[in-house]
Parts: structure tokens; C-alpha cells; sequence
């Protein structure tokens, strides 16, 4: 999910759509946030790891 919001945000930054930015943002801040998540042991849906 990080990798998808990075590569959103650099199309969404080349071409000037900016919902492509937004969408980015949220995607890589949701991915951080489940990521620092699960390195801190806490469990996801259910997973203990979020990939």
C-alpha cells in the first residue's frame, strides 16, 4: 500500500491530476499507520503482520 500511494503521488505530481495526489496521501498515510501497527506487535484484522 505505501508503494502504490508513492507511485500515485509521483503520477498524480507529473501529469497535474489531483485527485491521483490525494488518493496517494491516503494511501501511503494508511500504509504507514498499519505498518508502525504491526512492527508494534498489534494485531490487524485479525494478522498479526499486515503484509
Amino acid at each position: 500500500m505505501i508503494v502504490l500511494g508513492v507511485i500515485l503521488l509521483i503520477i498524480g505530481f507529473v501529469t497535474g491530476l489531483s485527485i491521483l495526489w490525494t488518493i496517494g496521501i491516503v494511501l501511503l498515510v494508511i500504509g504507514l499507520v498499519l505498518w508502525v501497527a504491526g512492527a508494534l506487535g498489534h494485531a490487524i484484522g485479525g494478522r498479526r503482520h499486515y503484509y
